[in-house]
């Protein structure tokens, strides 16, 4: 065991290394940079733009040096905690991410508890007994919840408690919470305001897992230990827990990869249309703006914790099914 984590540590540093001189390149791909595209909503405004004081910016920011020296500039910093500036903001990258990051935190951490809550009990019920009514209702809703896009269904109940009840559900919080510090009264306001985009959010990735967690153990059922266990008389709730239940769940523990980025980045699209002071907004902004340092730096948070997942979904993927060696060879 402590020879493949050493073995997967030394080659997370090579791919985090390969990782970062992509995002960086991507970021800089589009023509210009972050004071570009400055001039160019000042000239659009009708302002006069100072070339000395553009050329002052360039310089302070480092925008004037080589692409290779900005690189190092930025990945020598985030190896010493210093994520770098943000242009757009005017603020140290790590100050601008903040409350986003914990908001961001709180929302998907909620859709993923409240996904895995409701569609494992459906998930299970409808793969034994299958094509009863409730297995074909629980089709139907979970075909719903897959043809329905998440921004659709948070317009749609954007204007349904506008209209019917006379509140907006957009935003965390009540207005008069906005900026500022964490409290009681704060807290309350983000749990109330939550269940909405938990909701909207989770919809789509709980009828997905219902389908997954279906097909997965109606697959397992069906195999001859399965029914060697029935035939020796194994209770039936034994029989489900034992090995198919843990076997159907290998699927999910390998997106542990996957959920990891997810808990921190959120549904950009459905913040946008609820309003959410989340991360999902302000990465797109940066991205638009090319703000090199904000958008590069979330980019690389996002990639480490995809590389951590994927160590930990192996990690658990061993101890959950004993077929699996995590050394890659067969004892006999």
């Amino acid at each position: 065991m402590l020879s493949y984590l050493a073995r997967r540590i030394l080659v997370m540093i090579p791919t985090l290394f390969a990782i970062s001189v992509l995002v960086f390149i991507i970021i800089q791909l589009p023509p210009g940079d972050y004071l570009t595209t400055y001039i160019a909503e000042l000239e659009a405004q009708g302002e006069a733009v100072d070339p000395g004081k553009i050329e002052f910016l360039r310089q302070q920011y480092g925008l004037d040096k080589p692409y290779w020296e900005q690189y190092m500039i930025w990945a020598g910093g985030m190896l010493i905690g210093d994520f770098g500036y943000s242009f757009a903001y005017d603020l140290p990258v790590d100050q601008v991410v903040g409350d986003r990051l914990y908001l961001s935190f709180l929302l998907s951490f909620s859709t993923i508890i409240f996904t895995w809550i409701v569609a494992f009990p459906i998930g299970i019920y409808s793969a034994t007994n299958q094509y009863s009514w409730g297995d074909h209702g629980m089709t139907l809703i979970g075909f719903l919840g897959l043809a329905t896009p998440n921004f659709l269904l948070a317009l749609v109940l954007l204007y349904l408690g506008k209209v019917y009840f006379g509140t907006s559900i957009g935003g965390l919080m009540d207005p008069e919470y906005l900026d500022q510090p964490m409290s009681t009264e704060k807290f309350l306001s983000i749990l109330e305001h939550l269940w909405v985009p938990v909701v909207v959010i989770g919809t789509s990735g709980t009828a997905g897992m219902i389908r997954r967690l279906r097909a997965n153990l109606l697959d397992e059922l069906q195999k001859q230990y399965v029914v060697t266990a029935r035939a020796k008389g194994l209770s039936p709730i034994r029989l489900l827990t034992k090995y198919p239940l843990r076997m159907a769940l290998n699927p999910f523990i390998a997106d542990i990869g996957n959920l990891l980025p997810q808990v921190v980045s959120g549904a950009a699209i459905v913040s946008l249309v609820l309003s959410l002071p989340t991360t999902g907004p302000m990465l797109i902004e940066a991205l638009q703006a090319q703000d090199m340092y904000l958008a590069g730096s979330f980019l690389m948070f996002l990639a480490s914790l995809t590389v951590v997942g994927v160590l930990i979904s192996d990690l658990a993927l061993a101890a959950l099914d004993p077929r699996i060696r995590l050394g890659g060879g067969t004892e006999q």
